[in-house]
């Protein structure tokens, strides 16, 4: 009977095809969703799968991607597949019709002039490094409830994917993105915890050894480390058994569990249980066991009674991943600060709004006895530990979390003064023009219903930063200049120069003076034009955003942390991305790094001018500028090709 179904359904879509196929191209949409409808039906098997597999040759041909997002496949983009399969509807089947039409290519059954195979081939090692979930199905009762045909649908789509791609070049995108992942140290580590659970079971597979070792790292770094944790893997045991070791082998273990952090980031729940155990009865080994330079020990020292009741209220299993935040605060000297030990000791005992405590206790909702002030205070330790670290999630607020990385670094005490306005009154003001501000008077925003996988200051403060700076925008954006002109400074603080400069006409779009706009930066920014102007503060700028082929993709805001030399004596920009992965492949071989250039923990890089040809817009001291025609023509003609070539493509230039 199955066998005669699954017939049924191929000559169905076989019909469907060949109408869509014969159909003239103006009734092409007219034909699709019956594909589509068919297609549902078959991808519920690997079978049907596999049917569908046999017609991806012919898709582009049939016209099955015409007049879609999906019809350039040299614009689609790993990170939303995962998203994009989950939706019921039309979207998880064209994603589905699409990644087959990418294994067509990458197998060599479909040359296309847009992707060749090796590109193929790379796009879908990425796709599968980043949907584990798909290819190891979980088996535990929260998998079993969130099941759905879309899932299903997905998992016999990665099946086929596993059976034409060798599972070994998972298993190395893989632990690639993991390394990338944890050099970017994200405060963020809910998808890195993913993929190195998901790397476990590659240890089952044909892996060579160097990547067996590589995952068995990881996995021994997040849970447990040492002897003594293996032993007791019960975390009441292994509390117990701390009481009865000397207190050499008490730093020892301290030691190991430091260390490991600061390889990669990432917190092991025994080491909460240990930093808890040795806060309260061997606290002089808190600084072994949070792995502090010298600077950090003295800033412990110094603050002892402060850091001793942060770890007490903040430290837990399941926000242990703030001690990497506690250690990193320490080494930054934030206590030297006047505000922050008063700002931090007011979070303690905040009187929190009920709906904001239900956001946060939510955050941590498969934990009991957890407080939202436990995760308040934790929250904190983790971003002014890790301004760099902070992330947009999926949320288009890259303006408000570089806001909270800018006051993180250069005010923290304003950030302890907003966070208690958002938690406790449910009300953030600023001034704007002589104005106040308040958020609880606005609606909107760019994130009007916020997706909550953000850290815990920006799930309080976000929603709050997102209105005020749509308001600021929108009072501005008749102006005949870009809005961002009048609104960065008052938004971010005063400290950004008030000179700015945009490659757009803002009334036509039209790309006027390209040329002047990349002498200017240099003149500006680059120390051998600027007449040896230092960046003092980091700059908010404006980036367009391509994809892996340059393709124009949207505007983001980033933030210019320095300007400086790298090991090989080339000069480079640092630069925060609050996009949670800061090194995308921006086409054109420019691919921002985040680690053995030079790069402090959270900061991407390229070099000079390639980061020149993605800007748009900049803030710039005017009484700090070189002389912008000494920049050699020959740098200025390089970056403008890279421009045109990419991004460019989508305006008119009229130079």
């Amino acid at each position: 009977m199955e066998v005669e179904v699954q017939i049924n359904q191929e000559d169905r879509f076989e019909q469907a095809f060949a109408r869509l196929n014969s159909a003239k191209p103006y009734a092409k949409k007219l034909y699709q969703d019956d594909l589509f409808q068919e297609t549902r039906r078959l991808s519920k098997s690997f079978e049907g799968i596999k049917v569908l597999y046999s017609y991806a040759d012919q898709f582009d041909q049939a016209g099955v991607f015409e007049g879609g997002p999906w019809e350039d496949p040299s614009k689609l983009q790993p990170n939303l597949v995962n998203g994009s399969l989950k939706i019921e509807g039309i979207e998880s089947i064209v994603t589905l019709l699409s990644e087959l039409r990418m294994l067509a290519i990458a197998q060599g059954r479909y040359e296309h002039e847009k992707v060749n195979s090796e590109m193929a081939t790379n796009y879908l090692n990425e796709v599968m490094a980043l949907n584990l979930d798909f290819i190891f199905p979980e088996e535990t009762e929260e998998a079993r409830i969130e099941k759905s045909e879309e899932i299903d649908c997905a998992q016999n789509l990665f099946k086929l994917i596993v059976d034409k791609i060798s599972i070994a070049a998972v298993s190395g995108t893989l632990l690639n993105e993991i390394d990338r992942l944890t050099a970017q140290r994200p405060i963020m580590v809910n998808r890195i915890l993913l993929m190195i659970q998901k790397a476990e079971e590659l240890l089952h597979s044909d892996v060579d050894e160097d990547k067996r070792k590589e995952i068995q790292r990881y996995h021994d770094a997040t849970s447990q480390l040492t002897a003594l944790s293996e032993e007791f893997p019960k975390f009441s045991d292994y509390r117990n058994e701390l009481e009865n070791m000397t207190d050499k082998d008490l730093e020892n273990e301290a030691r190991l569990f430091g260390e490991s952090m600061r390889e990669t980031g990432l917190v092991s729940p025994y080491h909460a249980v240990l930093v808890r155990f040795l806060n309260s009865s061997k606290s002089e080994l808190v600084s072994a066991a949070l792995f502090l330079n010298e600077k950090g020990a003295a800033s412990l020292s110094e603050n002892s009674v402060l850091v001793y009741e942060l770890i007490k209220v903040a430290i837990h299993l399941p926000t242990r991943q703030s001690i990497y935040g506690l250690a990193r605060m320490l080494e930054r000297g934030v206590l030297s600060h006047h505000p922050v030990a008063p700002g931090l000791r007011r979070l303690v005992e905040l009187d929190i709004k009920p709906e904001v405590s239900q956001t946060l206790v939510e955050a941590f909702s498969e934990h009991e006895g957890i407080t939202a002030n436990n995760v308040l205070v934790a929250g904190v330790l983790s971003v002014l530990g890790q301004p760099l670290g902070i992330g947009q999630g999926l949320n288009p607020t890259c303006q408000s979390a570089r806001a909270l990385s800018l006051w993180s670094i250069h005010d923290p005490g304003h950030l302890l003064e907003q966070i208690p306005r958002a938690a406790r009154d449910g009300d953030v003001s600023m001034m704007f023009e002589g104005q106040a501000i308040h958020s609880q008077n606005l609606t909107g925003g760019l994130a009007p219903e916020l997706h909550k996988e953000l850290d815990p200051i920006s799930l309080v403060l976000v929603p709050h930063l997102d209105r005020i700076y749509a308001e600021m925008i929108n009072r501005v954006q008749f102006r005949g200049d870009d809005p961002h002109r009048w609104v960065n400074p008052p938004f971010y603080g005063n400290w950004v120069p008030r000179g700015f400069a945009k490659v757009f006409d803002h009334l036509s779009s039209n790309i006027t003076d390209f040329r002047g706009f990349v002498r200017l930066f240099y003149a500006t920014h680059h120390p051998d034009y600027n007449e040896g102007h230092e960046l003092i503060y980091p700059n908010p700028v404006g980036i367009c955003v391509t994809t892996v082929y340059g393709k124009m993709l949207g505007f983001h805001a980033i933030t210019i942390q320095r300007v400086a030399k790298d090991p090989k004596g080339e000069y480079r920009v640092y630069f925060y991305n609050p996009n949670n992965d800061s090194s995308q492949k921006w086409g054109q071989g420019i691919e921002p790094e985040v680690q053995g250039n030079g790069e402090y923990e959270g900061e991407s890089s390229l070099p000079f001018h390639e980061f020149v040809s993605r800007l748009y817009a900049f803030h710039f001291n005017p009484y700090e500028q070189g002389d912008a025609s000494s920049v050699d023509e020959e740098i200025v003609e390089k970056i403008e090709t890279l421009a045109r070539e990419s991004w460019g493509q989508e305006y008119h230039w009229l130079n």
